[in-house]
């Protein structure tokens, strides 16, 4: 989650100004993770996810064999095997640094398993420090450097960080491993990215605060072209997202037009098995940058 340290609302000039926060204190912190801890479990248990007697509280994973999604996702998050002879077993798991104590950083809590970290800032000047506070909270749940095919032929996976008890490495069978891959695809039509706040698709300030004016301003604003030309086009984010950029000729590097943008695929196949009959252009596949590949069978 990425959140302002501050508030926006208007000066005595009707303008929009933000006003910043300080940063939170260890207690308060120590108090919103409790609270995000005992609404979190609160739903599970609405869910039936969750059981509680006197003394503590586990999952609830006997309904959910109706559900194989389900039953794999109560495993995931249990660390125990989903899939196979080993099925319910503690995931195995390797321990090569010592045990280590809490730093006591002050701005980090923990409540019942749950953790807060809040140490990191970006003032509105950071913008690259900024982009890479965003590229890193929406980083892939796995890293394919971290991982390796032991010679047993089991998947080992190296944490970034070891944890406290001095796990350093999980080991999965293969089978398992393909399991917990499935528990992390999004179901169908789930927005992946919301916005919150003043940035909510329906907030009447989000059109005065964006760099784009976008949103549902309070009162109807006439667009100048500058702000118009703001948004990023789909050339743009082709470049940004794949650093494919069409926009630059492969062969001269001088500027190219874009002309039309061809959607229909009959036309759009009719098109490339001519230039392909030629054999004088570059295919679409030499653009795309090179895709990942399984990991190397020799790891250790």
């Amino acid at each position: 989650m990425l959140f302002l340290d501050g508030v926006y609302s208007r000066n005595q000039y009707g303008k929009i100004v933000f006003r910043r926060t300080k940063a939170p204190e260890k207690d308060e912190l120590c108090k919103l993770v409790n609270q995000i801890s005992l609404r979190v479990a609160a739903y599970l248990e609405r869910q039936g996810f969750l059981e509680r007697d006197e003394e503590n509280s586990y999952l609830q994973l006997d309904g959910m064999e109706e559900d194989p999604m389900q039953q794999l996702l109560g495993h995931s998050i249990t660390y125990r095997v989903a899939v196979g002879a080993q099925q319910g077993k503690k995931v195995f798991t390797l321990q090569t640094v010592p045990v280590t104590e809490s730093n006591g950083n002050s701005q980090v809590a923990q409540e019942s398993g749950f953790s807060l970290h809040a140490g990191v800032v970006a003032q509105h000047w950071e913008r690259k420090k900024l982009e890479r506070l965003c590229r890193y909270i929406t980083r892939p749940a796995i890293s394919e450097k971290r991982l390796s095919i032991t010679p047993a032929g089991n998947i080992r996976y190296q944490l970034k960080t070891p944890y406290r008890d001095g796990t350093t490495h999980v080991i999965f069978e293969p089978m398992d491993f393909l399991a917990r891959l499935a528990a992390l695809v999004p179901k169908p039509r789930i927005n992946l990215t919301r916005f919150h706040g003043v940035f909510a698709a329906n907030s009447r300030f989000r059109s005065e605060i964006t760099p784009g004016r976008r949103g549902k301003p309070s009162e109807p604003l006439e667009k100048s072209p500058a702000e118009r030309r703001r948004a990023m086009n789909w050339a743009q984010r082709l470049k940004r997202v794949f650093n494919i950029d069409v926009e630059v000729c492969s062969h001269c590097g001088g500027k190219v037009k874009v002309l039309a943008c061809i959607e229909d695929q009959p036309v759009v196949d009719q098109i490339l098995n001519h230039l392909d009959r030629k054999g004088t252009w570059l295919t679409p596949m030499s653009l795309i940058p090179e895709g990942t590949g399984p990991p190397a069978t020799q790891l250790f």
